[in-house]
């Protein structure tokens, strides 16, 4: 796999990064814990082998890491809300919420995970109308 440098930002713009390595993996997520940390269907997480760096904002991130989760803490900024990546020293591994990306990964999403956790309501993977504004329903 080649290396790649992913940057990425908030919504509000007070927190940029960039994380360098090679892309491993890119999921969408529909576990309870994801679905209720970001308040949609599922989350799209890319995974990166590398390093994470902090261009700017870095004191403006919270973390929350739920008490009996071995694997899960949502990191986000503290101004706007926007989920923000993850580094994990122990395996250098970086996750990455796509959504924060500021361009298009090299790797697109290669599977849903925790389908059984799938809430009936979020998409499932078929195709849907699509609309590049409002529908005039």
């Amino acid at each position: 796999m080649s290396t790649s440098s992913l940057s990425g930002s908030c919504l509000c713009g007070a927190v940029r990064y960039t994380a360098t390595g090679e892309e491993q993996r890119f999921y969408h997520c529909h576990c309870k814990r994801c679905r209720k940390a970001s308040g949609t269907g599922h989350v799209s997480n890319l995974f990166l082998h590398g390093t994470l760096d902090w261009a700017s904002g870095e004191d403006q991130l919270i973390s929350y890491k739920l008490p009996d989760a071995e694997r899960f803490t949502n990191t986000f900024c503290r101004i706007c809300g926007s989920r923000m990546p993850l580094f994990f020293a122990k395996t250098g591994m970086v996750l990455i919420p796509a959504g924060s990306l500021d361009e298009e990964p090299g790797l697109v999403p290669q599977a849903r995970i925790f389908t059984s956790s799938r809430a009936a309501w979020s998409c499932d993977g078929t195709e849907l109308p699509g609309f590049n504004e409002y529908p005039t329903w």
